[in-house]
């Protein structure tokens, strides 16, 4: 294949899917006026939905991040018994349906011990700590993912030379390592709230749709059109988009600086 041809194919992938992408966020667009977006937005609703979502996938992302540091530096750096294993078994929320997971987490808390947490800890099923529950899951499993991948471009030599300067392991990862990944920190909690802010699956099963109490920003957008409010789904809709398009752009970003 002549190279003119071939670097033509290329080009025409790219702007079929360019032109794919750009169809689904300039269909949502098209779909709504001015007057259907501020009747959204004003919308106790909409707003409570939005309040809700912004709350629980934050919670989620930071707590997350907060597990995911130390058991993606544990996988980066350590050689244990069993260790592919694990790093498999943390792939699961990855790659499982959200709504199995759902199901899942929703099955833990009808058994014994489950059932025990559930009346003397805290509630999950049908309740606000449910939804940060399953996002945070989810959220944790590609922020380790992220993290993974970050400590183990940074070369442990640099780790070692602290060491040998005095440093406890502990101060060599808290002011060499720690340091040097914060990019690679930023990055996944972006990854991660976007993940946790944009699902639906999990946080349905373990959480319900209970309007005003669970509802997030995609149960917001299932209820809106089972009750046939469209332009509200359609809001909805483009702020998840936008949400999405905004986390990829941040992740762009922080790459070119690392």
């Amino acid at each position: 294949m002549a190279p003119g041809c071939f670097r033509a194919g290329l080009f025409v992938s790219l702007g079929i899917a360019t032109t794919v992408v750009l169809a689904l966020l300039g269909s949502q667009i098209a779909y709504i006026d001015r007057e259907s977006i501020f009747a959204a937005i004003s919308s106790p609703s909409v707003r409570s939905a939005i309040r809700l979502s912004l709350l629980t996938s934050s919670t989620a992302a930071v707590l997350a991040l907060v597990f995911a540091v130390p058991s993606a530096y544990l996988l980066a750096r350590a050689r244990f018994p069993g260790r592919s294993l694990v790093d498999a078994l943390l792939d699961v929320p990855v790659i499982m349906s959200p709504v199995a997971l759902g199901l899942a987490l929703l099955l833990v808390f009808r058994t014994s011990p489950g059932a025990l947490v559930e009346r003397h800890v805290v509630r999950f099923v049908f309740e606000v700590p449910g939804i940060v529950l399953a996002q945070f899951i989810l959220a944790a499993a590609l922020e380790i993912r992220v993290l993974k991948a970050t400590f183990e471009e940074i070369n442990p030599r640099l780790e070692q030379v602290a060491r040998c300067m005095g440093c406890s392991p502990g101060r060599a990862f808290l002011h060499v390592t720690l340091p040097l990944a914060r990019p690679g920190l930023l990055a996944a909690l972006v990854l991660g709230w976007a993940r946790a802010i944009g699902d639906f699956g999990a946080t349905v099963m373990i959480a319900g749709a209970v309007p005003g109490k669970t509802e997030t920003v995609p149960i917001a957008i299932y209820l809106g059109l089972a009750s046939l409010r469209i332009e509200h789904s359609v809001v909805l809709t483009l702020l998840l988009t936008l949400i999405a398009i905004s986390a990829l752009l941040v992740l762009r970003w922080l790459g070119a600086r690392q």
